[in-house]
Order: C-alpha cells, then structure tokens, then sequence
C-alpha cells in the first residue's frame, strides 16, 4: 500500500463507539510520500484525553476511521531528499499534537504561520491525527507500529530524555509550559494549578523549573496533596472539603493555570483567586461549555482571561531544553500498545497517575 516494505497498522476507530475500548487493529495507508516527509517507527506513543474526544467525535465529527495518538515517539526510518530541521535516518525524534500548517506555502498571507506561530494557522491547520494534509493526504497518529508526517513537525530529542518522558510532553507537557513561560511564570510569581491530572501534574512541574515563588494545586478532594508535594507544590487547596477555601486563598495568586474540563466546576470562585491583575489560562477542553462568566471579578481585579493551544515546533525544542537543564521527571507508566483499548477505559476513568505512554 505505503510503496515500503514495512505496513501502516495501528488501533482504528470506526465510529463513535471506539472511544468505550472498540477500536481495531488494523491497517492504514498514510498521507501519499513527499520529499519533505519522514517515516517514523514508533517506539511510544502517549494517551491524551483529546484522543479520547476525537475517538467518540466529542469536539465535532470525526473522520472515520481514525488512528489516535499525538504524542508520538520513534526512530526515523525513511527520509526525503528535501527534509527539514537536520533529520536523518537513525534519529530519534518525536511529533505532537500538529503535524503540519500552511507555513505561508498555500497564503502568503499568513501572518501567524509567519511569525512562527504555526499552532495557530487558520489557513490549514493539521492535526497529527485526523487531519487533512495540503496534498490531500489523511492524517493517522500514533497508536501504530509507523507514522508518516511533513518533517518539519518532527522535532529530534535530547539524549538526556527517555522516550517515556518525552512522549506526554509533545501535548499535554508543551499546552502547559508555552502559557506559563508566555505569562511570565518565574521567580516571585504566585501560581495556581487547577486540576492534578495529565495536564495538571506537568504544570506543577513546570511553574517549579521555571523558579514560581508559591505553587498551588487547586483540586475537589486532598486525595492526591501527596503527590502534588512530591511533583514540587509548595500549597494545596480542597475546593470540596473546605468551606472556607475562597475566604482564606482570595486574591492570593498571580496566574492561574486551568487544566480542569468540568462544565459544573466553580469557575468565578476560581477567577477570585487572583490578584490585581491576574491571568486565568483555560486549557482543559471540555465537549461542552465552561460555566458562565460573572464579570465582576474581571472587573474589580482588572483580570486577564485568556486560553493557549499546544506549542510549536521550537516551543517543544525550549521545553526540552528545560527538562534537561532541571532534570524534569514527568509520572508515566508504560502500557503494551496491545492494550490500547484497556487505557482509554482507565484513561476515562480516572486512573492514571499521571499520564500513560503506550510502547510498541
């Protein structure tokens, strides 16, 4: 099919029911061969809520079959004559959630694509997964034994990380760290995390290597204030066991980082946390809508409300020269990729602690 000795195969969604552990292996054909495109052997390959989303068409429809996986990590197998970012055969590299943007090549236009921000096209945006490529090709992620992706997405990994670290990071590491070091997280700064999950647990870990002077977990219940100790919180907050919790935290914090995705969660008590002017970044991503906003806590602390979408390329290079430079030890555990099935089960049941990496 793919013109390789090698097949296309992994864990295929048919329809909405895949997401409750139905998916089935099988075999695929990727995005037809460009000279600027790698082959990759998957090595791991992280399990993210979005694939979960995507899996059961939560975020809008999506194109069956499916082949989640955005955090995918392995060894280049193939290479074009015209790749980009240093990459040959033999290296170690990994792709993220966006496997490919318009980078000025179908609008000059693109002012973001332009400036780098290619996280951010809106002229053609393609997800790791399924996307669309600019020749026409469908995009299949990472729960597969090879992946085909424009090597300009694909960014080569420090020696330093194990593939089992680096894998979450490509997603849920990089939608933590670009808001926090945009929004100035740093020595003196104040910082709250709100949810102790995938997403969460990397916040903590981040606003602590960037040098925040207090880090904060937010959460309903003090069941997991061991752990966020552990991952370098210096406070924790019991949103469900403390009534008092808003009286004794209000206006205590500088940026709030949001990697919950409950649309019952308190949202204004959470705004209320922050100082005179506070950030409150939004990246948990619900299927439905946040809360309504009640603008007074805007209003009377001058509050900036914003959001942030996974990282660029260079975002994921800066990242990992972080890891490295503080010895960032992410919580894994390792999954038989024949098991994928079971982890998007546990996944959506709560139970990892704090991402799963599934390894071929």
């Amino acid at each position: 099919m793919s013109g390789t000795d090698y097949k296309f195969e992994g864990w295929l969604g048919f329809d909405k029911s895949s997401a409750q552990g139905n998916m089935v292996w099988g075999e695929f054909e990727p995005k037809p061969w460009e000279e600027t495109d790698i082959d990759i052997k998957i090595e791991c390959c992280g399990v993210c809520g979005s694939d979960i989303h995507t899996l059961r068409s939560g975020w809008g429809p999506t194109n069956y079959p499916c082949c989640v996986g955005h955090e995918v990590v392995g060894t280049v197998v193939r290479a074009g004559s015209q790749v980009e970012g240093d990459i040959k055969v033999g290296d170690r590299v990994g792709v993220g959630a966006q496997s490919d943007s318009c980078r000025n090549r179908t609008a000059k236009e693109c002012k973001i694509c332009a400036d780098g921000k290619y996280n951010y096209c809106r002229v053609h945006y393609v997800g790791t997964y399924n996307g669309v490529y600019l020749n026409g090709g469908k995009s299949y992620g990472g729960y597969a034994t090879y992946q085909r992706v424009p090597s300009f997405f694909a960014v080569k990994i420090p020696d330093e990380i194990p593939s089992s670290h680096a894998a979450p990071m490509l997603c849920g590491g990089v939608t933590t760290y670009v808001p926090l070091k945009f929004h100035g997280v740093g020595p003196g700064k104040r910082v709250g995390i709100i949810g102790l999950g995938g997403l969460g647990h990397f916040g903590v870990m981040w606003a602590k290597a960037l040098g925040a002077e207090q880090v904060v977990v937010i959460s309903r219940s003090s069941s997991k204030k061991a752990d966020a100790m552990a991952m370098g919180a210096t406070g924790f907050i019991a949103t469900g066991e403390d009534p008092d919790w808003l009286a004794k935290n209000r206006s205590s914090l500088d940026v709030v980082l949001c990697t919950a995705s409950s649309a019952d969660m308190p949202f204004n008590e959470y705004l209320l946390l922050l100082d005179l002017d506070g950030t409150f970044i939004q990246v948990g991503a619900p299927d439905d809508d946040l809360p309504p906003i009640q603008q007074m806590a805007l209003i009377f602390n001058r509050i900036k409300l914003t959001g942030s979408l996974i990282g660029s390329p260079q975002d994921i290079r800066e990242m990992f020269q972080l890891v490295v430079e503080k010895n960032v030890q992410p919580w894994v555990k390792e999954i038989p990729m024949k098991d994928a099935n079971q982890a998007i089960l546990d996944l959506e049941a709560g139970k990892p602690r704090y991402r799963f990496v599934l390894k071929n």
